[in-house]
């Protein structure tokens, strides 16, 4: 076995819904991770799991008895990453966690078999870490790391500043891992295929849902000549249909957008793609025209609310008139707008959801995905309802999804909120087409907002 073996606990066929919707990716900051460690000879295997069964990975751990293994957690893994945990302590493995999710629960996830957490970025921190296991070395000296010491009291070491310079970091070890399989499914579903590459870590703004356990409030750049080199690989190597930018807010930063299309301009190479961004980051028109040049087909913007009111409480720093006109922009240059809209936020109440329905259906974004808010521990959101939230799960079982908000409405006013916007939205597309349907659309609009309002009751 290596010296580590590195794992993510998402398994695609145990998702229905993602199962449905077959677009994966592959964990990339797994595999940052694996070729930095490479990069200090130290030794990784790398079990990706989204293809692969959990029995898969027990008889790994089976055949190979006190290894170290790595386990990125995120919020929906939550349960299977537990079961990972207890199926490598029982063949005396040593477990490492990282990611948001262990770091927002450092005691559940040592408690439930955990023996290190890493927090924050991780390359540096488990490079030391497990060269310190190696070597049967002090371990408190290594910073952004927590476990329990041998009399159970949690050690919880300083926390370890991040290199501003993140094109030192190695390219991603896309060849540890079979991606053959991720363009063979984006193929088979959707007749294209699809790489994912990053071009920052982390996000400077303040939105108070939220959640920053990795990289905190900063925000660093790689350079443009270095990410239009990987990008050229990307397309040299696997020859996507699209890219996907998987940064927090692509367009974050106008100058180094600007400096990235002359690179990609002087190797000719312009590859369909689609990332996400914020509306004030999209009031300049050269922007969007420079997304434009790059190749972006699909933009998505996290709009959340229509209420002004509720934006202004979540620290979004945006407002709806930007919204309205980074949405027009795009589509005057034939960039699709997805936008996310956020249910049950605070306060909210009918006359928010009347001005978010309304909102929507003038702006007319070309595809809206809807959520219902929930707190995420470590947030300014969790804080602000930590005494009003309850969970009916065992923590090992559910996620921070699973949380209960005293006063929130039933999952049933959600619904008809749903149905109150789509049937709005479509009413407002056929006004001016003379359809048929058109009468249909507004009486099931007017039925779905009067049902809303009846469940508010409930």
């Amino acid at each position: 076995m290596p010296d580590i073996l590195l794992t993510h606990g998402y398994f695609l066929f145990e998702d229905e819904k993602e199962q449905e919707i077959m677009r994966p990716y592959v964990p990339l900051g797994l595999l940052y991770l694996s070729s930095y460690l490479k990069h200090h000879q130290i030794s990784v295997e790398i079990f990706d799991s989204t293809f692969k069964s959990r029995s898969e990975l027990i008889a790994l751990f089976q055949a190979n008895p006190g290894g170290i293994v790595g386990i990125y957690t995120n919020l929906m893994t939550r349960p299977s990453v537990v079961k990972i945990i207890q199926a490598a302590k029982k063949y005396n493995w040593t477990v490492i966690t990282g990611g948001p999710e262990s770091a927002n629960y450092i005691e559940n996830y040592l408690l439930n078999g955990a023996d290190f957490v890493v927090l924050g970025e991780g390359e540096q921190t488990t490079k030391e870490l497990v060269q310190a296991l190696k070597d049967n070395n002090e371990l408190g000296n290594i910073a952004g790391l927590a476990f329990f010491d041998k009399q159970g009291k949690l050690i919880r070491t300083a926390a370890r500043n991040m290199p501003r310079n993140i094109s030192e970091y190695p390219w991603p070890d896309r060849e540890a891992i079979d991606i053959q399989k991720y363009l063979d499914v984006w193929q088979e579903f959707h007749g294209e295929s699809s790489v994912s590459m990053i071009t920052a870590r982390g996000c400077p703004y303040q939105c108070k849902w939220c959640s920053h356990a990795v990289f905190g409030f900063s925000h660093r750049r790689r350079e443009p000549a270095e990410c239009a080199d990987e990008l050229e690989h990307i397309v040299n190597r696997y020859n996507p249909t699209k890219v996907w930018y998987a940064d927090d807010v692509f367009t974050i930063n106008h100058r180094w957008l600007f400096r990235y299309a002359e690179e990609l301009k002087k190797r000719k190479l312009k590859v369909p793609f689609e990332t996400i961004s914020r509306a004030d980051r999209m009031m300049d028109e050269k922007v969007v025209d420079t997304l434009k040049e790059l190749g972006c087909y699909r933009v998505w913007i996290g709009a959340e609310s229509g209420s002004q009111r509720l934006l202004d409480h979540m620290k979004r720093k945006v407002t709806i008139e930007q919204v309205y006109q980074a949405t027009k922009s795009a589509q005057r240059r034939g960039i699709e707008v997805g936008m996310f809209l956020m249910w049950g936020y605070a306060d909210e109440n009918i006359d928010d959801i009347d001005e978010t329905v309304r909102q929507v259906a003038k702006i007319n974004p070309d595809i809206y995905l809807t959520t219902v808010a929930y707190p995420i521990k470590g947030t300014e959101y969790f804080a602000e309802n930590q005494e009003k939230i309850s969970i009916q799960v065992k923590w090992e079982d559910g996620s921070d999804r699973d949380y209960q908000i005293s006063g929130r409405r039933s999952a049933r006013y959600y619904r008809y909120a749903n149905r109150y916007l789509k049937n709005t939205v479509e009413f407002h597309r056929l006004k001016d087409s003379g359809s048929p349907k058109l009468s249909m659309k507004l009486k099931h609009a007017e039925k779905s907002r009067k049902l809303l309002e009846k469940a508010a009751h409930e």
